[in-house]
């Protein structure tokens, strides 16, 4: 499996849109953050790429990408 990686996100457009997530994940979400010195945001973002990069061909298939 590819190695989770921090791209160079600065001129990337964005967009907000308002999620939910579990607290126990969000705690792990935010001390990771905090011991690596990023934004939740910025960790989110990269670990959903990471999941749609990394996702079962037959998955794709069935959602389009």
């Amino acid at each position: 499996m590819e190695k989770f990686k921090l791209p160079d996100i600065s001129k990337e457009k964005s967009v907000l849109k308002t999620i939910r997530i579990k607290y126990s994940t969000l705690c792990k979400i935010e001390e990771l953050c905090q011991s690596n010195n990023m934004s939740v945001n910025r960790l989110i973002n990269e670990c959903l790429e990471f999941a749609l990069n990394n996702i079962e061909d037959d998955v794709k298939e069935k959602i389009g990408i």
